[in-house]
């Protein structure tokens, strides 16, 4: 099980890949993000993104689903306040296979609760070595007793 304590700064985990699949890409826009570029693949080549492509709402899904994969899912999270950024600095089409990791930028044990560490995250998503994801929040994590 990860605990905070298996969290330090500078520690980096590989979550794993997949391949963008269309229709899930297309069933999330048309519910969640029903952009043109989203959905139709005329908008999407005559848009600045130059194709079909996916929502970014999306990209983040695919990788949290990874981080619960491979961290949350046998963890003591408890959790996330939230984070400071968001970026999309590529755009994400499918059939694109994508690389997910997670990189530890701090830890910290919590002021007011001893037994919860607070781990800045930086999620990022890559294509080929370009990223396509990348953002910043802070997971909170139970210590070992």
């Amino acid at each position: 099980m990860i605990a905070f304590e298996d969290l330090p700064a500078g520690r980096v985990l590989d979550l794993g890949s997949t391949v963008v699949d269309r229709d899930e890409m297309l069933a999330f826009a048309a519910r969640f993000d029903p952009q043109p570029f989203h959905l139709d693949e005329e908008a999407g080549k005559n848009s600045v993104l130059g194709g079909l492509c996916a929502s970014g709402w999306f990209t983040m899904g695919l990788w949290m689903r990874a981080y619960v994969d491979h961290v949350l899912a046998d963890s003591t999270s408890q959790g996330s306040p939230g984070g400071k950024d968001l970026l999309w600095p590529a755009p994400v089409f499918p059939g694109d296979k994508l690389e997910f990791s997670l990189e530890v930028l701090s830890a910290r044990l919590s002021r007011s609760r001893p037994n919860l560490g607070l781990v800045e995250i930086r999620a990022q998503a890559d294509r080929d070595g370009q990223p396509v994801l990348r953002s910043t929040f802070t997971g909170m994590f139970g210590t070992r007793p």
